[in-house]
Order: C-alpha cells, then structure tokens, then sequence
C-alpha cells in the first residue's frame, strides 16, 4: 500500500488507538482563525511580531532560561545549537546516545554539514549516565540529551542519574544540550515543575507538532547571547521563513490545554499497563511506564504485523498503531503507542475488544507455517 492509501485507511476507522485526533485542514484552520480573530492576531515578519515574541517569552519563563527562538525544524535547531556549544567549548566532539534523532533520522546531517563530529554515549538500550561519560577518554564539548528518549520507549533517567549528569557537565565545562521534542511527556514522571528540569541544561529543544499537536515548529532556549548567535545561523541555513505565523498560532492555542492534560495521559498510560498484563502476547518497553508512551513488541514479523493492521482496520474500523518497525529477532516486531486523548477518551472495554481482535490475529498468524 502507498502512504496515500494507508492514510486513508487509517481515515476510514471509528478506533484509533495510538496519538491525539488528527485535525483535517478545513477543522484546524477554522479552529486557528476562531482564535485569531478573538485574539487580535497579526501577522509577523521574518519572526518579528508580538505573537512570536509573547510565545516565546512564555515558553522561556516556562522553562527558566533567559531567551527564546521558534524554529521551522528541530532538525536544523539541534545541530546549530550543538555547533555553536563546540564553538564556544573547543572542541567539535558531541557525545550521542545511539538513539539520538540525530543520529537515526537526520542523513548524518551533522557530518555532512561539518557541524560537529560525534561519538556515542551509553548502551543502545538505556538511558547514558555520567559514568558513560567519565568512561570516555577524550574532550568533548558537548553532550546531548533526550528526555524522555523515544527510540527506547520513552525511557527517561532517574532524577538522581540527571543531576549528577548537570553537576559533572557543569564541572568540566560540557555544553549541556535537551533534546526535549518530548520534554512535556516527561514532567508527570519527575513530578517537578518544568523549569527546573531544564535547570542545569545550557541549552533546551523543544516541539511543538508531538505531543503539542500543532503543524510543527521548534524552539530553542538559551542564554541571550546563544539565541542571538543561533539566529544568526538559521538566517544563514535558509530557516528564517517570511511567516511563522501559522505555526505558532496552531501550538499557542492548543498549548496550555495540552499541557494540562499530560498528567491525565500518564495516568491514563498506568492503567493500559494494568490492562495490558492480561495480553502476554504484548511484551512492553519501559516495564514500568515512564512517560505516555510505550513500545510493544510483537511475535511476528514487521510483514505480518502490518498485515494484521491493514486487515482489522478494514474488518473492524479499528486502527492500531502506525508502523512496525524490525527488532532485533527475525520473527518478532516492534511499534509505539503514544497514549494520547484518543487513548484517554476511549473506555476500557471498547479498547479491551480492540485487543482482543488484535491478539487472536497475531496468534491465527503465529500458527500458519512460514512461507
């Protein structure tokens, strides 16, 4: 199927499991100018504006840092800021979790735009600590860190492992670099406010198109003079766009709202796992939620997997999760759920039946011989 036709399947069902609702355009943009109009918004120029600068005064308040700068792309925002660290520190060495978006999804951005060279923090499979980083041997002038990191489940450090991470960095002079497309996600587990997880970063990435819901858009936070130095650097990367308007009316509107709802999403995550312990078919990662999201691992290829899915969501309108992806063992899968309002809206028991269709395909599947 192309994507065209499996967006149009997932379309088609009344079940959704993974994510919020998907807005369609004529819906969101009826919704942006609704909240334009009520809130007298103009537009800016190349950024310049009081809607782009009131959100992201709110964002840095937020967050406890001195300035702001929205973004079109975390993509270009992480390895500007990241360059710019290496600069200041001198050294070009960035130490990398091997899940690093940078790393797994960026077409080695990095070292073809020679912003920095990298080396690799920790083991594939858990969050790095600070033992991980006084075990390498070399300078490095910045480190990166995801919270929580998404690649693993959304895994997330303990808060003890954190801080040693912001004292050792601060005591070796380290730039300190948050990845935190997902930053929201992870405040439930800590239970602290957001500013001071950022406290002791020296610089904060965060999203607005993920758990935000908006139709994308980044920030980057910092010292003055960093988001000074920063802008700079998206003028010259081509990201200084005419209007930034429309993307951050669409998070700004939205923003608080989903803000608030984030505790109900994690709670909401706690009991899926209690429910989930009635279907071993389902291996989870994390054992223990750590942010409200999940990987489940399937016992059947990634093949058979997104057959099972196309063939429920056209029997059954029931949408499952988005892709399937290879493990490690060649005849087991893996996909995420990220526990959004869909999840949070949908009872017990309807969601019960959905995993009840679910695991009788992946068992009917199990038994059929390989081809």
């Amino acid at each position: 199927m192309t994507n065209a036709e499996i967006a149009a399947l997932r379309l088609s069902c009344h079940t959704i499991l993974p994510g919020h609702k998907l807005l369609q355009p004529a819906e969101q943009f009826a919704a942006m100018a609704q909240w334009c109009e009520a809130n007298q918004v103009t537009h800016d120029t190349y950024g310049e504006g009081e809607l782009v600068q009131s959100f992201e005064k709110k964002i840095a308040t937020l967050l406890g840092k001195e300035a702001a700068l929205f973004c079109i792309t975390g993509t270009m925002t992480q390895v500007t800021a990241l360059r710019l660290a290496c600069a200041e520190r001198g050294s070009n060495l960035v130490g990398l979790h091997a899940t690093s978006h940078i790393l797994v999804h960026e077409n080695s951005n990095h070292q073809v735009l020679q912003h920095f060279n990298s080396c690799q923090l920790g083991n594939a499979h858990r969050p790095w600590t600070v033992d991980d980083l006084q075990a390498f041997p070399e300078k490095i002038g910045a480190v990166q860190y995801e919270l929580p990191m998404r690649e693993i489940g959304g895994q997330l450090p303990t808060w003890e492992q954190l801080d040693a991470i912001k004292a050792y960095c601060k005591q070796e002079n380290i730039h300190l670099h948050m990845d935190g497309a997902r930053l929201w996600e992870a405040q439930s587990f800590y239970g602290r406010p957001l500013h001071e997880i950022a406290d002791g970063f020296d610089t904060v990435y965060v999203s607005f198109y993920k758990g935000i819901g908006g139709l994308g858009g980044a920030m980057l936070l910092g010292s003055e003079k960093m988001i000074a130095k920063a802008g700079l650097w998206m003028r010259r990367q081509g990201g200084n766009v005419f209007r930034r308007t429309p993307y951050v009316v669409a998070a700004a509107m939205q923003f608080d709202q989903r803000i608030a709802d984030m505790p109900a999403l994690f709670q909401r995550t706690q009991s899926l796992y209690q429910l989930l312990e009635n279907y071993p078919q389902l291996r989870v990662n994390p054992a223990q939620p750590q942010a409200n999201m999940l990987h489940l691992y399937l016992p059947v290829t990634r093949e058979q997997a997104t057959e099972i899915r196309n063939d429920i969501a056209k029997k059954h309108g029931i949408w499952l999760f988005g892709n399937a992806v290879h493990t490690a063992l060649p005849d087991q899968c893996m996909c995420e759920w990220y526990v959004g309002d869909q999840l949070l809206q949908l009872p017990d028991e309807q969601l019960r039946r959905a995993l009840d269709v679910f695991v009788a395909a992946l068992e009917t599947t199990k038994e059929k011989p390989q081809q």
